[in-house]
């Protein structure tokens, strides 16, 4: 018999670094019984970080799955659970977590609030319009203030927070909280690791006021959204039952229009059941959210799938990842459907049939064999030849595709070699493994130097690729200083005449096109082409090829080789030889084309440009702000936050190597930094000489 649905909750713990993800993690999986003994992020014993760095290093890299289960009013529900790393350079794995995900739980720090990588997370949960419930964690901390951090919420991240609890005490006087809908007081025990560790008694007598005053602005917010609730608030705020405010919270929880908040200290054991709760009363299940809709291949018309096992089977690949027993995971997320171990799946994008040999239900880094897997399902699988992150898999006969993933480019890279030759082959495998599972993660050879150059989101990012060689794989490798992948690209647009002749004897080459390239249109990248022949100047099957010349000509650029990301051409006319014309001689005219064009079309090199967070003590400000200035740095806002200075700047990739270090000695080891990627600048003109020389590419004169 299909399991109802109703009792699933698909959920992920998004939060900035340090807010407490993982620890919240293990709780949830100990009060839910799905492990014996609570394991401790700085001890390095967490389950959900498995990987040796993420122990050694107390952060968390890849997201990791589990399945647990929560008994909530005599229901069982099962939790399909993925805990997300912080750190900006492993962006990744939110981005791909959150496409598959009903409901998030977002943590906050007590202390800290929200920071600039809770604003990013955040933002990434409403691009894929995920409903949410926060989590303010840390309440036993000193300078813990749950109400500051819901208006910091309110006014950073234009939402609507409704705290569903009070905390009773904070700091070290922190004793529990008071249920605000069932106007109850919640003391735990923290030495104890019963499931049971609370005692539920009458709210306060000091709190009685406050607890009055916060439930009545809980009523009045959802009562916006339920008629019958507004009509009883104003005849009778008394006459609302439990149960409707639950199910009016819910509603709008679901329509993301607000989020329910509450507190605890995951660490001391306090709130986590209550957390549980909430995630049961207000998070969608599948039967919530709306249905997936995808493109038949076949017809090119949008397709509905419904969250029942009965609608014919799709899922979405979202991560791969490689395990040294079972080979080539593939996490998947199943919408519709159901799928037996040992079927065949279509995958769209490659058209071709794929088996899957066996079914797991994920526990870390764990697998448990399923023999089968329906909608509303997060699994893994094994036996998949050719997938990728973001494919589709469905049933032969009713094909759909799925919107996949964007992921952000690398923008730091690092030349790398075996330590022997020997090891030049196991290198090759392992980076091709790597690459598989972290589309962020790019690998290329350099046509000038045969170097390998291995490129990533950030510098903790590489290390840890680094890390995983040697660990992993076995392979010891010597490595470059890093290095910025710079663009390239053209301001002006240029008219340009291309004649490739070759005679060699017997049958020669011949094309001959009339061009136009610059700056492509406001919002579009890549190349864009746009064919204006006429008159069948040049047959129609040469066209393509001349689009493909200028595809792959855009690899290279002329000033230094680096890759050109956009481009707008412009096919006016040309002409051919009715023998020596052929799809090769228009492909070669058109790379030909792109070397001669692009000098005169006034190009760049583009550098890019990072977005920079510092916390710092006020008495450091001054020199934070000067270093900053040495940079290139443009500070674009500061602000005050508690006792410290917090400066947003926009800074160029290339300046902030070893920024980590050089912060911490100017401040005494006390300001700390986030940087991610905001976009790519211009390079000035004499830094972008240096760059060319070093790449031994052209000079700019030469080419102005």
């Amino acid at each position: 018999m299909a399991r109802d649905l109703k009792y699933t909750r698909n959920i992920g713990i998004i939060a900035h670094i340090d807010a407490g993800k993982t620890t919240t993690s293990e709780r949830i999986l100990y009060y839910t019984g799905k492990t014996y003994k609570i394991g401790e992020v700085h001890d390095g014993a967490a389950t959900m970080d498995w990987m040796a760095q993420e122990q050694e290093r107390g952060i968390t890299i890849t997201s990791a799955a589990t399945t647990a289960f929560w008994h909530y009013n005599d229901k069982k529900y099962q939790i399909n659970l993925i805990d997300t790393p912080g750190h900006v350079d492993f962006t990744v794995e939110v981005e791909r977590s959150l496409r598959v995900l009903d409901g998030t739980v977002a943590t906050f720090d007590a202390v800290g609030r929200v920071q600039p990588q809770s604003e990013t997370v955040w933002r990434q949960a409403d691009k894929y319009g995920v409903p949410k419930i926060a989590y303010v964690n840390k309440m036993d901390r000193v300078g813990a203030d749950f109400l500051a951090c819901v208006e910091d919420m309110k006014k950073k991240l234009g939402t609507i927070p409704v705290p569903i609890c009070l905390n009773i005490g904070a700091e070290d006087q922190f004793e529990g909280v008071v249920d605000l809908i069932a106007n109850k007081a919640i003391y735990y025990d923290q030495d104890s690791v019963e499931l049971k560790n609370y005692v539920i008694k009458d709210v306060p007598a000091e709190m009685e006021a406050d607890v009055a005053e916060w439930r009545g602005k809980l009523i009045e917010v959802i009562a916006e959204y339920n008629d019958t609730l507004l009509e009883k608030y104003f005849d009778n705020p008394d006459s609302i039952t439990e149960e409707e405010i639950i199910a009016a919270l819910r509603k709008a929880t679901i329509d993301m229009a607000v989020v329910p908040t509450c507190c605890g200290s995951s660490f001391k054991n306090k709130g986590v059941q209550f957390l549980l709760d909430a995630v049961m009363r207000y998070l969608p299940s599948p039967l919530d959210v709306p249905s997936i809709i995808g493109i038949n291949p076949d017809t090119n018309e949008e397709e509905k799938r419904h969250a029942n096992s009965k609608d014919p089977f799709c899922a979405l690949i979202f991560k791969i990842a490689t395990d040294p027993y079972v080979g080539r995971l593939a996490f998947m997320r199943v919408y519709s459907g159901t799928l037996n171990a040992g079927s065949y799946v279509h995958n769209t994008r490659s058209g071709k049939k794929e088996r899957v040999s066996r079914l797991f239900q994920m526990h870390s880094n764990k697998q448990n064999s399923i023999p089968l897997v329906e909608a509303g399902d997060i699994c893994a699988a094994v036996g998949f030849k050719e997938l990728k992150t973001g494919d589709t898999i469905c049933d032969e006969s009713h094909p759909i595709m799925l919107e996949s993933m964007t992921f952000p480019d690398p923008v730091i890279g690092l030349a790398v070699e075996p330590k022997t030759q020997k090891d030049l082959d196991k290198l090759g495998i392992a980076l091709s493994k790597l690459a598989e599972e972290d589309p962020t993660f790019t690998v290329r050879s350099d046509q000038e130097s045969g170097q390998t150059i291995i490129s990533g989101m950030g510098e903790l990012h590489l290390d840890i690729i680094v890390d995983r060689l040697r660990r992993e794989f076995g392979v010891e490798i010597n490595q470059g200083a890093p290095q910025v992948n710079y663009k390239e690209s053209i301001r002006s647009t240029v008219r340009h005449r291309e004649v490739f002749k070759k005679q060699s004897g017997g049958r020669g080459k011949f094309a001959d096109i009339i061009i136009e390239i610059g700056p492509t249109d406001e919002g579009v990248s890549g190349l864009q082409f746009i064919d204006q022949v006429k008159g069948g100047n040049i047959p129609r099957e040469f066209i393509p090829s001349v689009q493909k010349g200028f595809q792959s000509a855009m690899a290279n650029g002329v000033l230094a080789g680096y890759e050109v990301p956009s481009m707008k051409v412009v096919l006016k006319d040309g002409s051919f030889h009715p023998v020596d014309s052929d799809q090769l001689s228009f492909e070669i005219c058109a790379r030909m084309a792109f070397r001669h064009a692009m000098p005169k079309a006034n190009p760049v090199i583009m550098e890019p440009i990072m977005t920079l967070e510092v916390v710092t003590p006020e008495e450091y400000m001054g020199d934070v702000i000067g270093d900053l200035n040495k940079r290139r740095g443009q500070i674009t806002n500061m602000d005050s936050r508690a006792n410290a200075r917090l400066i947003k700047a926009n800074v160029p990739l290339s300046e902030q190597f070893g920024y980590v270090t050089v912060l911490r000695t100017l401040s005494s080891g006390r300001a700390t930094s986030t940087m991610e990627f905001s976009h790519y600048a211009e390079l000035p003109t004499n830094l972008a000489k240096e760059v060319i020389e070093a790449a031994g590419g052209n000079n700019l004169d030469d080419d102005e």
